[in-house]
């Protein structure tokens, strides 16, 4: 379906290029377009690599599993249908993490495993469950310590200075988890209630 919200969109700002007359800039657009985003994403690969490259080395030095020790006790609380030493907790705890340090990118693949573990333990079925829905809900509003995409982006575009969103970023996504957990847990006792 977004494929094709994208492929009318295009169309349609073309035909309107057309009938307006501003095709040449139309195409200079795309050719500028194309080539900062080409900028941009040589840009992203250097600090993501960096971030992943730390990631792994706190990996391999068991800081991640401290951290993750750190917030088993709350996300069990969170996900209370998951068994403690199930797979599916330690790829919610592992992207969770990596969202934290602001890898979207490398916390994509962790969500996905997740979901699948958590549909086994759903039995297969393709409603989500509980645990299904609170970790999309924590997952989309994650709390980021360490904006790296946006740093990254701030850096490639010559902010002044990058990492002003830090402090900003902790607060609202802080303010985005609470509420995420709070409107799943209301939406979730609401409809027990009438169940």
């Amino acid at each position: 379906m977004v494929n094709i919200i994208w492929v009318c969109l295009t169309v349609i700002g073309i035909v309107f290029a057309m009938v307006n007359g501003t095709m040449s800039e139309v195409n200079e657009a795309i050719f500028s377009g194309a080539k900062e985003a080409v900028t941009l994403c040589i840009g992203l690969i250097s600090i993501l690599v960096f971030w992943l490259g730390m990631m792994r080395i706190a990996e391999d030095a068991g800081l991640l599993n401290k951290l993750s020790n750190l917030f088993r006790p709350i996300v069990t609380r969170l996900f209370p249908e998951i068994p403690h030493n199930h797979p599916a907790m330690g790829y919610i705890l592992s992207n969770m993490m990596a969202n934290m340090f602001g890898l979207g990118n490398a916390a994509t693949p962790l969500g996905i495993k997740a979901m699948e573990e958590m549909k086994k333990i759903n039995g297969g079925k393709n409603e989500a469950s509980r645990s299904m829905i609170t970790f999309l809900a924590i997952n989309t509003s994650s709390i980021t310590l360490i904006p790296t995409t946006v740093i990254a982006i701030r850096m490639n575009y010559n902010s002044a200075s990058p990492t002003d969103i830090v402090g900003p970023t902790l607060i609202a996504t802080i303010c985005s988890s609470i509420g995420a957990i709070l409107i799943d847990r209301f939406y979730y006792y609401r409809r027990s209630r009438k169940g």
